[in-house]
């Protein structure tokens, strides 16, 4: 892709600062380089200048980068200039290059154009928004890997596997007359399979690579009095809801950001839930429920007494949502801290009111925002496992389909919706709007 305009912005960040930045791409760079530096520069080559006006006067003295087509950021001519960080000499100078024939730059634009000339696909593409916004050490490594394509290259080998299992069926379809049945062929369920097990693996990467770039949502549920209040308390280092042993202080949802070495969760302390007449604690209650529909992480707070019965708090949720049980109050149970993985959930025994066995708790978080992910790990988004999702739904229709009636164009249909399910991720299948909604997000500059 070419564009016939050339865009213009302030890539560093607003306010006063040593160093201030402005970026340029488009054709009419090298023009625009010439003229400030008085002479053609040499490609990526730092060359000191005196950035003037039309009329000679000095605006600022800085570094002056060009970059050009194809071997820079967006594939275009790009010119960096680098002077001092005021936002007057900046505005200045960015109006001094629209003068000379660039224009405002919408945000993300530079990537958007990356995108558009091959220089990135779009999952590489927002792992620079992801980068620059990243909350946590371990968000920005991952988000470092998404954006050098660790991301894609997985996405395109389960591509490529998908394209190699359809050539095999419509193969099968294009030749009826044969008496063989292809479609009969162990290869092909074997290839199936194998493509569920690929695809398995990387959703369960991508959700950890979206709870590492965008946190993990925690609610915490239980009946009243059950110590909900005191684990936000505990959990967050302060005393951010009131603890009282009044039943029902808690009438709306309560939400606290808390880091965990590096880890970002959000957490959301819920009204109790129970069979109530008053109005206010209902429409808490109400707000609960709501409360669990978006929550990556169900925490039910119980005691010894009602873990079992108050397991059924958590009976409807759905499958995607982790479960988590704390037996609280072991201060006063006389019982020990303890952590077990059962079939239901995860429990671990500990006390909100004395700290004890938190730390178990509090590593178990971690592990499920990605933490300890390893070397591999890489940031996603919503999206993208929403799109691998539904690559699933579709190779599982697939699968159903072969198997009961051996309808290979039914199956070959599902697999061409899987593969473009796919194809959103990196770019391949996309739409207009999509590309807006992502680009408008990011920074102008970037």
């Amino acid at each position: 892709m070419t564009s016939n305009d050339t865009i213009a912005a302030i890539a560093s960040a607003p306010g006063a600062a040593g160093v201030g930045v402005l970026r340029v791409s488009g054709p009419a760079v090298p023009g625009i380089a010439c003229e400030l530096l008085g002479r053609d520069p040499e490609p990526r080559r730092a060359h000191f200048s005196a950035f003037r006006e039309r009329d000679g006067e000095l605006i600022d003295r800085g570094l002056l980068l060009y970059f050009p087509a194809p071997a820079s950021y967006t594939g275009e001519h790009v010119l960096e200039l680098q002077g001092h960080g005021s936002p007057v000499l900046l505005d200045t100078l960015l109006r001094r290059v629209c003068a000379m024939g660039a224009r405002l730059a919408r945000p993300g634009e530079f990537t958007e154009r990356a995108f558009l000339n091959g220089k990135l696909d779009l999952a590489q593409a927002e792992a620079v928004a992801d980068l620059i916004a990243a909350r946590s050490q371990a968000g920005a490594r991952a988000a470092l890997r998404s954006m050098e394509g660790v991301f894609s290259r997985k996405v395109h080998g389960l591509l490529q596997a998908l394209i190699a299992l359809r050539v095999h069926i419509e193969a099968a379809i294009d030749f009826p007359e044969e008496e063989i049945d292809f479609l009969a062929d162990p290869l092909i369920q074997h290839q199936l399979d194998a493509l569920g097990v690929q695809l398995s693996d990387l959703l369960r990467e991508a959700q950890r690579g979206m709870r590492l770039n965008d946190g993990v949502r925690v609610a915490i549920i239980g009946r009243p009095n059950a110590g909900k209040s005191s684990l936000l308390n505990a959990l967050s280092g302060s005393d951010r809801a009131i603890v009282t042993d009044i039943a029902g202080t808690t009438r709306d949802v309560l939400r606290e950001h808390v880091s965990l070495d590096g880890i970002s969760l959000e957490l959301a302390d819920t009204a109790g839930l129970r069979e109530t007449d008053d109005p206010v604690e209902q429409e808490g209650v109400r707000r609960a429920h709501g409360e669990l529909v978006r929550a990556d992480v169900a925490l039910l707070v119980t005691d010894a007494l009602h873990a079992e019965h108050d397991l059924a708090l958590l009976a409807d949720l759905p499958a995607s949502v982790e479960r988590l049980v704390l037996v609280n109050k072991i201060d006063l149970d006389q019982a020990g801290a303890r952590y077990e993985e059962r079939a239901n959930a995860i429990w671990v025994w500990a006390s909100a009111r004395t700290g004890e066995g938190l730390d178990a708790l509090r590593e178990h978080l971690k592990q499920l925002a990605g933490a300890g992910s390893g070397e591999g790990a890489f940031s996603a988004r919503r999206r993208h496992v929403l799109a691998l999702e539904q690559v699933a739904v579709h190779l599982d229709h697939a699968d159903h389909v072969l198997r009961a009636t051996r309808a290979g164009e039914l199956a070959a249909e599902a697999l061409r919706q899987a593969q473009q399910a796919l194809g959103e991720i990196t770019g391949t299948y996309t739409s207009d709007d999509l590309l807006g909604a992502i680009f408008s997000s990011f920074c102008i500059g970037k």
